[in-house]
Parts: structure tokens; sequence; C-alpha cells
């Protein structure tokens, strides 16, 4: 019989697929990996500040990929131009768009929007690049946030930061929300046991050498 644990833990994965009705298209790992985990985030948000630790443990615990899109709430001062600049660093390299990211949520109670860009400006000298003097001329990166926060509003996120573990089942719904974060390691694991099962049920079993042998040597029988 299972454990009660892992059956309360099956029983809430699954509600929390199927009783989901947003555009999904975003809930999946990158090319190449079987389980990630999204997120959609505001850099000037206290709870997303609060969460990265755990997150950021979890996905080099597990060696699994974040996938994190910018989705700035309006309310928030700085937030929407903070996701501008990380686009820009992400264009140098998405390792150092990764880490202006964790700086703002670092050093997000001592950030307004009159330093921001002084505090960009820090975080490029650190990383041994620079900052131009127009981050956005041509308001392209402006669009790639946009671009974010309307897939989130398509996905249905309400708050930040919401998180997701993802996988890339073939079958079922293959993405769970992380509402109790405490519980994040326990969905990892579940959703790397399901697609780890549903990889070998699509894998077509091989014949066995010796009966290729035999084959081949039966072949060669009947000829002579």
């Amino acid at each position: 019989m299972m454990p009660r644990a892992i059956l309360v833990l099956a029983a809430f994965i699954l509600v929390a697929s199927f009783g989901y009705s947003g555009d999904t298209s975003a809930l999946k790992p990158p090319p190449g990996a079987k389980v990630a985990i999204v997120e959609f985030i505001d850099l000037q948000c206290p709870d997303c500040a609060n969460a990265n630790p755990l997150v950021k443990e979890a996905a080099k615990t597990y060696n699994i990929p974040i996938v994190r899109y910018d989705f700035p709430l309006p309310k928030h001062s700085w937030s929407f131009d903070a996701a501008v600049i990380a686009k820009y660093f992400d264009s140098k390299s998405k390792a150092l768009g990764a880490a202006w990211r964790d700086y703002c949520f670092e050093n997000q109670p001592g950030i307004t929007p009159e330093n921001l860009r002084s505090n960009a400006e820090k975080f490029a000298a650190q990383n041994k690049t620079s900052l131009p003097f127009v981050v956005d001329p041509d308001g392209k990166l402006t669009a790639q946030v946009r671009t974010d926060f309307a897939l989130g509003q398509r996905v249905g996120i309400e708050h930040t930061p919401t998180i997701y573990v993802v996988s890339n089942k073939a079958s079922g719904q293959p993405f769970v929300e992380v509402v109790d974060r405490s519980k994040l390691y326990s969905i990892i694991d579940q959703m790397k046991s399901d697609a780890s099962a549903s990889a070998s049920a699509q894998t077509p079993s091989k014949p066995a050498a010796n009966n290729l042998r035999t084959s081949k040597a039966g072949t060669v029988a009947k000829k002579k």
C-alpha cells in the first residue's frame, strides 16, 4: 500500500494540473530537459526575493533548469525598468541576466526608481561589463518584457512569484503549480519519476542480440 503522504501528493498534483484552464504552452521544460522549474517573477516583489534561494537550491540539487518570465506588477515603481535591464543583460548572456535578477532580490530594500540605474552600473562593473547610456534605444527589450507579461496573463498568473514544476511527459498534464513551497522537493521528485516512466513507456524494445544471430544463421543455412 502506498504511504499516505505519497497519495496526498499525487492527488494534489492531479487537482492542480487538471483544474487548469489557462494557456499552458509556456509550461514545459526547455529542449533537452525532462523536468524544469518555470517561474513568473517581479523583481520588486518581496515574496519573490524570499522564494529565490529555495528555487535556486532546488534547481541545483536536482540539476534542472529554471525558466524565468518577467511579470512586473503595475503597482511597483521600478520593477518594469529593472526587467528591461534584465533583458539587456540576458542579451549578453543568460547567466548574466539571471545574476542581475538575483542582485535585485538581494538588494531589493535599498533599490529605488532614482538609484536603479546606479545599481545596474554597479552590477555591470562587478561583472566586468558595461551598461549603455540608453539601455533600450529601439524598444525591443521593453517589447520582450511586455511579451512575458502578456504570456503570464494568458497562463492566468494572479500573483508573484508563481512557480511551476514542469515535465516533458507525453500524457496527462505535465505541470503543477507549487502553491505550498514546502512541497517543492516532493513535487520535483514526483514529476521526475513520472517523466522517467513516460520515457520508458515510449521506448521501443530491441530484439535480443542472440535472437538476431540465430536469425542470421538460419538464413545462411537455407541458402546452403
